[in-house]
């Protein structure tokens, strides 16, 4: 059986990523492109692009890829995990943000959003080739390794540690979110006022366009993993997350299982909505919102997003209903007829 993988559930409608080779170490290159962080990320800097901010912005996603990456046997979280239940060990200055960020969400959450849920999402595997539902007894024992309470920081040592043997840390939810942000530190320190970052469909949209209007965000069509937006919004240093049912995915026996797992239950969120696009000045807040709000339905995340300052969001359902937060009712253009605004 194998995986079908989903396209980013954002695009840029504005945007034409050209990649043409710089012609010494300062010429002006206009975007360019690379696999990292377990995805095809794409930076454009408009203003100031030259090879040496470039090469600083991939440096440092490689660097973060390094450190937060669930699969690889030599990231700081491997460590982490391979040392559950017996000991802490010491965690990078970014382990303990990205890591600390996602427990304050699963406090806010009531555990919705959990980032001990790596034994869950190693045994679905979803995204790769080995994809597949698993067994009812091994999803059980997996649920029981489940638990952002049994996470420990300690910042004055600068360690973490997990309490029980086979709990696996997985910041899959969030840590796009926080590389985008420090990709957006790099172009600000480097005096850079107009660039789009697009990290598998996180985007962070720097500044304005050179005409001085905003950009514009598309909303893809959270049925298929491909084709138009169904939906449009201008930004200005905002940041746009989508979580969907269809950016990961595989199918057996004719269900579909997507990739937003309930830590509560073991298996992919099953309620009304499709998709949930988030957006904020925050782009780690918006990539843990995105997932969270998705987990709790649309009733409970339009209630978590009223509570937060400066955080907008877009929630699709399974009829085609589209509820947009306060802020975003006379900005959202909708492009589909099929997809409807309800209050």
């Amino acid at each position: 059986m194998k995986a079908k993988y989903g396209t980013p559930a954002l695009l840029s409608l504005a945007l034409y990523f050209l990649i043409i080779p710089a012609a010494s170490c300062h010429a002006k290159e206009p975007a360019r492109t690379e696999f990292v962080l377990g995805t095809v990320c794409t930076v454009n800097l408009y203003d100031k692009g030259t090879k040496p901010v470039y090469d600083e912005i991939f440096a440092r996603l490689k660097e973060l890829d390094t450190t937060l990456s669930a699969n690889s046997e030599t990231s700081n979280i491997a460590a982490i995990n391979h040392n559950a239940g017996i000991s802490p060990v010491k965690a990078s200055p970014d382990t303990l943000k990205v890591l600390s960020t996602a427990l304050r969400y699963s406090a806010k959450t009531d555990g919705a959003f959990d980032p001990a849920i790596g034994p869950i999402v190693k045994l679905w595997n979803i995204g790769t080739d080995k994809a597949a539902v698993p067994a009812p007894e091994a999803l059980r024992n997996a649920l029981s390794l489940v638990s952002w309470k049994d996470i420990s920081v300690d910042e004055k040592e600068g360690t973490v540690s997990l309490a029980k043997k086979g709990m696996r840390l997985d910041l899959g939810a969030i840590a796009k979110g926080y590389a985008a942000d420090e990709v957006a530190l790099i172009v600000r320190k480097h005096g850079i006022k107009r660039a789009m970052i697009d990290l598998g469909g996180n985007i962070f949209a720097v500044g304005e366009k050179a005409n001085g209007k905003p950009w514009i965000i598309g909303i893809r069509d959270p049925e298929t993993s491909h084709g138009e937006p169904i939906a449009s919004l201008p930004v200005v240093n905002k940041t746009v997350v989508t979580s969907g049912i269809y950016e990961r995915f595989f199918e057996q026996n004719g269900v579909h299982y997507h990739h937003i797992l309930d830590p509560k239950t073991g298996y992919p969120s099953d309620n009304e909505l499709v998709s949930v696009t988030i957006i904020c000045d925050v782009s780690m807040d918006a990539d843990a919102l995105s997932t969270s709000t998705f987990l709790l339905g649309t009733e409970k995340g339009m209630a978590l997003l009223a509570s937060m300052p400066n955080v907008e969001g877009i929630f699709i359902n399974k009829k085609r209903q589209v509820r947009l937060t306060p802020g975003l009712q006379n900005t959202v253009t909708i492009l589909d007829p099929r997809f409807t605004v309800i209050k």
